[in-house]
């Protein structure tokens, strides 16, 4: 089981979250993410972040990155979006 959460934050606060599952063992970890960011985008009704070298390395690091204004193309009404791995297979 490969689990993702990801949280919307305002003002140090959080706004909604949300958990991705997913249960394919013929997916890549990076096919993971990827379908779990796209899913969760669909949830929160935002366009999908783009991916910038320092997300890239924080994630990682962490498992872990936050998305800024400088990852949308449109305006976002929020922070930042963070998303975390929580359980891999």
């Amino acid at each position: 089981m490969f689990r993702m959460w990801m949280k919307i934050f305002k003002e140090n606060r959080l706004l909604r979250d949300t958990v991705i599952a997913l249960d394919d063992p013929e997916m890549s970890r990076t096919a993971k993410v990827f379908q779990a960011v796209a899913d969760a985008s669909l949830i929160f009704d935002l366009s999908q972040p783009i991916w910038l070298d320092s997300n890239i390395r924080e994630f990682k690091r962490h498992n872990k990155t936050r998305f800024n204004q400088d990852n949308f193309v449109e305006e976002i009404s929020f922070d930042f979006l963070e998303i975390q791995i929580i359980e891999e297979d």
